[in-house]
């Protein structure tokens, strides 16, 4: 065999090699599961794995013998679909036949003992509101005779705020109608007095009541008391008690107060992840930043498991779905150095875009770039490998481009009367935040064209180049053809054209990305074209006329 066609050869099984390995690098890229704005569910399902579930948590908190929480739990199983939520339901219907007593408290203590004097035991093993006891008379008398005696100073200081009248949303507490805010008022005392806060909630509550005391306004502390009411009326003692424990600040209390009040049937959900991450603060702040779409993501973590929750309110960012198969090495690997591994996909995708575009340049346009002696080099490819790189990348984050929509969980000021709170009206939609299809198939059309656009200019200069005509003729050949190397240019305008007038009529949905993608591969087409080709071309025509001009 000669050297020449042996070269060629080579050549040939190098393009090949090139092919393979880009396309293996691609396939790498597309299937990590890692994004830079969102957690993808492999990796959830990976951080979950071999992880506490929400039944057998609830089975922890039973043998705790706190029946409040695990029933809160055992709902938040059933709507999780945990495979062991029908276990857990028989173990907990078995221990409220025997513990019915506990049942209207939702477990038993030591201090509730001075609330249940001249009480008879209660008839029905149903969970009780805690303000629902303690709003009677003769349960505040007890309370009160009890706090009285607190050698506590803060405890002496909630006290004494019931003497203020300076209220805007109670009823003062010594007035007839202000049995409410008598109730909170002795329900905070006696959270604080058994050590049911968090040491920075009772920094803040401490704060704020002596404030009010000294000034006689009462100022923030209301509405602390007003989410106290929030929370009262709707858990019972032992399941109000290990939500403020977890509970790191009145904002936070305040927070779940809210929410409460506009997702009543997502509390088992939201109740369950504070308890099982210990941290009701990030629990709220997830929940108001992304709304109903945060509850979604929030019970799809529940079910894979502890470590899943955990990992999503330590991110705090939104769930997406994966983009193509998962494999459970690269989840692995993703959830242990999320940012090596972020590095890694696009750094792969890259690399493959190179390796394919050299290899189409080896295999269609080889005898082109040597003929061309420079106006094909190597960093072409680079260039658009780079470009078609931040395009995977807008692509890969959904929730990069998009402005976040405004959650519906947003606190909004209500004016309640005697502490009663009006819920408001739940959005009828939940807010999309994923990229639609139709936007991700326009995108791609408009790149394929141009891509299409790039090649047929190559062939038109690769067919100028092999004319057999002197060096003034190519040149005069190539300003002929400048309209077609402009192309690209022209066919991006009328593709954002048309992109704009099928959402006007509301054949596509609105989004600018989707019409604007277009002019933005125009220009990138035509510079690619005319600055990377075209001139370096015309500049190598112009040096061989001069040169037979001056032999």
């Amino acid at each position: 065999m000669s050297a020449p066609a042996a070269a060629q050869g080579a050549r040939s099984g190098l393009w090949q090699v090139w092919f393979l390995l880009g396309v293996g690098l691609l396939a790498v890229a597309w299937l990590l599961p890692v994004n830079l704005k969102s957690l993808n569910t492999a990796l959830l399902r990976e951080a979950g794995r071999d992880t506490l579930t929400v039944a057998g948590f609830g089975r922890e908190l039973l043998e705790l013998d706190k029946p409040g929480p695990a029933a809160l739990v055992l709902e938040a199983a059933k709507q999780t679909g945990d495979a062991g939520a029908d276990a857990l339901g028989v173990i907990f219907a078995d221990f409220a036949g025997k513990h019915r007593d506990m049942m209207p408290w939702g477990g038993w203590d030591v201090a509730l003992e001075p609330l249940l004097v001249g009480r008879s035991p209660a008839a029905s093993a149903e969970s009780q509101a805690v303000l629902k006891f303690m709003v009677t008379q003769q349960a505040r008398d007890n309370l009160r005779r009890y706090l009285s005696v607190s050698r506590l100073p803060a405890v002496q200081t909630l006290l004494k705020t019931g003497e203020l009248t300076t209220t805007v949303r109670f009823v003062p507490a010594n007035r007839p109608g202000g049995q409410p805010l008598d109730a909170v008022i002795l329900l905070t005392a006696y959270l604080w007095q058994t050590e049911r806060l968090s040491a920075s909630l009772q920094r803040e509550v401490r704060t704020l009541a002596e404030s009010a005391v000294q000034t006689g306004k009462i100022g923030e502390l209301e509405d602390f008391y007003l989410d106290i009411l929030t929370l009262g009326q709707r858990l019972n003692w032992v399941q109000l008690s290990e939500l403020l424990r977890t509970t790191g600040s009145l904002g936070t209390v305040g927070q779940f107060a809210h929410l409460t009040r506009v997702a009543p049937d997502h509390l088992p959900v939201i109740y369950t992840a504070a308890l099982m991450t210990k941290s009701a603060d990030k629990v709220a702040h997830y929940l108001i930043t992304f709304g109903r779409p945060g509850v979604d993501s929030l019970r799809l973590a529940l079910g894979f498991g502890q470590g899943a929750v955990d990992q999503l309110v330590q991110r705090q960012v939104p769930v997406t779905g994966g983009a193509g198969p998962e494999f459970e090495i690269g989840s692995a690997f993703a959830l242990r150095h999320p940012e090596l591994a972020l590095f890694g996909k696009y750094a792969a995708f890259l690399g493959g875009i190179f390796l394919l575009l050299r290899s189409v340049d080896l295999r269609m346009f080889r005898a082109l770039e040597l003929s061309l002696a420079g106006a094909f080099p190597r960093m072409g490819s680079g260039v658009i490998a780079m470009i078609l790189t931040f395009i995977f990348f807008a692509f890969s984050e959904p929730f990069l481009l998009k402005a976040a929509p405004v959650s519906d969980y947003q606190i909004k000021l209500t004016i309640p009367v005697l502490g009663t709170v009006a819920a408001p009206e739940a959005a009828a939609t939940s807010p999309n935040n994923t990229m639609d299809i139709t936007t991700i198939l326009s995108i791609t059309l408009f790149a394929a064209i141009q891509v299409g656009m790039y090649l047929i200019c190559l062939v038109k200069i690769s067919e100028v180049a092999r004319s057999a005509v002197p060096s003034t003729t190519k040149l005069r050949l190539m300003d002929n053809e400048e309209n077609l190397f402009d192309g690209g240019l022209y066919i991006g305008i009328a593709g954002t054209a048309t992109a704009l007038v099928l959402q006007v009529l509301g054949i596509i949905d609105a989004n600018l990305l989707a019409a604007y993608s277009s002019n933005l591969f125009g220009i990138v087409c035509v510079a690619l074209v005319k600055i990377r080709h075209v001139r370096p071309y015309k500049r190598q025509l112009i040096l061989e006329i001069q040169q037979t001009a001056t032999a």
